[in-house]
């Protein structure tokens, strides 16, 4: 289509008129005191130009278009927001700034958030007194420390630099004062994430978790909104000191939901129980008698714990450490760490224990005693020990050998072996025995002589009339000593011909007395006396002796049947006369 001059004409008539009336619109549209949008038409060393469309153009200082390393972030040709502060200046032109108009859209923005509860993004700048300071698109905002995290934290310095959303807790803008909370936003995101945990929470469930705490009982693990305690038994089937040898805190964990208190939303979490429980087939692994070699990774005083596996660790007692040294403690012997060769004495996977022996390893000295020292042969030792019930003779390094108190002397009554011995004395025994199960050597001083008592019932026989001294008069007899070490006993009832209440009343200490031996018991080494006895042998004798002169005489006559009589009659007549003149 051809278009004729006067066409033109009026086209460009009305072009002219369009713009013009543009132009007007603008001035009417752009007013002092608003945001407006502008036009780079101009960057000097010193400003930027900027045209909002008005019949002049504006000057902004170049600082406010450059960050924080000092480079421009604006070219010519973009278009920019700005504040139209005035129309004109003395200059001729309108002052317009870009960072109060960025300054008043961020406004508008926390004041959105804040009635919306929203988040705002910021960056933590620098630290001030009770918390940081957050720049929140050229806004400073505060965040009290108390809201920079769920959780109270030592190490505030980790947030300086991080960029991060922020819940508006206040503001006020003629004042240009903004309070912001994290803590809240990660409050809120807390409770969503806890309701989608609580939806799957059962016991047995496998959940991944974050270790947040550690104590020296356990381990805090965030589920998600949501806290589990893993207590430090249920970490590893193994030994572990304090929960820091296996976790760390923000270390990622794969747990198993022991128990689940839905009411008071307590959670316990294992994470051994992800794992085979080794005790399962210990008894298959470790047999009894079975050499092994392990690590000493604990002492006590009553023996030192060796794992023989990872999860599986038995004790050694003290009394399984030596055979022959007496140990004070294990560490006499044993260090924390040190490699070590045991026997397997005892295995109970019911209640995951294992016993373990040290001295297993190595000979027992005991058995080569035994055959070293057969029972009756003589040795030759210091005495090494003195107590109540005997004396320890030194055999060999480790080995000493007991003579019971009743083993030092066949006849003597020994109170206390002090009596006889001292520490230090050297001292020949015979060996009774050597007892290696519970290691124990016998040794007797008294079966180097001959036992008194087995040539008792030849020099005592029963019937034999005995001198003694009186040595004891208890209530139920009279004890008599016949020779050394060697007392007989005349019970009460045997003391007379006649009825004694009180043996004291007839003897005491150091009376000689006669008596009859009517008993010898060699096992109870006991000897039996009977003034009683003694007094029937002695009429018997006198009947016999009678008797015999008579035979000897010839027959027997009454007559000197007669005679004897009357001879008896004057004898007890004449003992009676006496004995009344005795009283009288």
């Amino acid at each position: 289509m051809i278009q004729s001059d006067e066409g033109k004409s009026s086209a460009a008539t009305g072009g002219a008129n369009d713009f013009e009336a543009m132009f007007e619109e603008s001035l009417r549209s752009v007013k002092p005191g608003g945001i407006v949008k502008g036009m780079v038409v101009g960057i000097t060393a010193t400003h930027v130009l900027i045209d909002v469309g008005y019949k002049s153009e504006g000057q902004i200082p170049i600082y406010e278009f450059q960050n924080r390393q000092g480079d421009l972030e604006v070219k010519v040709g973009e278009e920019v927001d700005v504040y139209f502060d005035s129309s004109e200046n003395e200059g001729g032109g309108i002052n317009l700034s870009r960072q109060r108009a960025q300054s008043m859209k961020v406004w508008e923005v926390i004041e959105k958030a804040f009635n919306d509860g929203t988040p705002v993004q910021g960056t933590i700048t620098g630290k001030v007194k009770g918390g940081f300071k957050v720049d929140v698109g050229g806004v400073m905002g505060f965040l009290p420390g108390s809201h920079v995290d769920i959780r109270p934290t030592r190490n505030l310095d980790k947030f300086l630099g991080t960029k991060d959303s922020f819940a508006v807790l206040k503001f006020n803008r003629p004042r240009g004062n903004v309070v912001l909370s994290r803590r809240a936003l990660l409050e809120k995101e807390r409770d969503v994430l806890k309701q989608e945990v609580l939806k799957v929470l059962e016991e047995g469930v496998i959940l991944e978790g974050t270790v947040k705490n550690i104590t020296g009982y356990g381990a805090f693990v965030d589920l998600g909104g949501i806290d589990g305690i893993l207590h430090i038994s249920d970490m590893s089937w193994g030994r572990i000191s304090h929960p820091s040898e296996l976790l760390q805190v923000g270390q990622k964990v794969n747990v198993v939901v022991l128990k689940f208190d839905s009411e008071k939303e307590r959670i316990s979490l294992g994470m051994k129980q992800l794992m085979p429980d080794p005790w399962h087939s210990v008894a298959e692994k470790f047999p009894i008698g079975m050499r092994v070699q392990g690590k000493v990774i604990s002492i006590m005083d009553y023996g030192a714990f060796v794992e023989l596996e990872s999860g599986i660790e038995g004790l050694i007692h003290i009394s399984e450490m030596s055979w022959t040294r007496k140990i004070a403690h294990p560490s006499k012997i044993l260090q924390v760490g040190q490699p070590v060769e045991v026997v397997i004495l005892n295995v109970d996977p019911e209640h995951r224990r294992i016993s373990l022996g040290l001295k297993q390893v190595m000979p027992n000295p005991w058995e080569e005693a035994k055959q070293k020292y057969p029972v009756g042969s003589v040795v030759k030792g210091p005495v090494r020990n003195i107590t109540d019930f005997g004396i320890f003779v030194g055999i060999e390094e480790g080995i000493d050998g007991l003579v019971h108190v009743s083993d030092l002397h066949w006849t003597k009554k020994v109170k206390h072996p002090s009596e006889l011995f001292k520490k230090g004395d050297m001292v020949e025994a015979k060996v009774l025995g050597v007892n290696v199960e519970n290691e124990r050597f016998s040794l007797g001083i008294k079966q180097l002589a001959t036992d008194p008592w087995k040539v008792i019932a030849e020099r005592f026989p029963v019937g034999t009339r005995v001198k003694g001294q009186v040595t004891s008069v208890p209530e139920f007899g009279v004890f008599v000593r016949l020779d050394e070490g060697v007392e007989g006993l005349i019970h009460v009832s045997q003391l007379s011909t006649e009825r004694v209440e009180k043996p004291s009343a007839l003897y005491k200490v150091g009376d000689e007395v006669e008596a009859e031996v009517v008993n010898i018991d060699l096992m109870e080494r006991k000897i039996g006396l009977s003034i009683r006895a003694l007094r029937k042998s002695e009429e018997r004798q006198e009947m016999e002796s009678y008797l015999t002169r008579d035979k000897q005489g010839g027959m027997f006559s009454f007559n000197t049947l007669l005679n004897e009589e009357l001879r008896l009659d004057r004898d007890e007549e004449g003992q009676g006369r006496n004995k009344g003149k005795s009283n009288s």
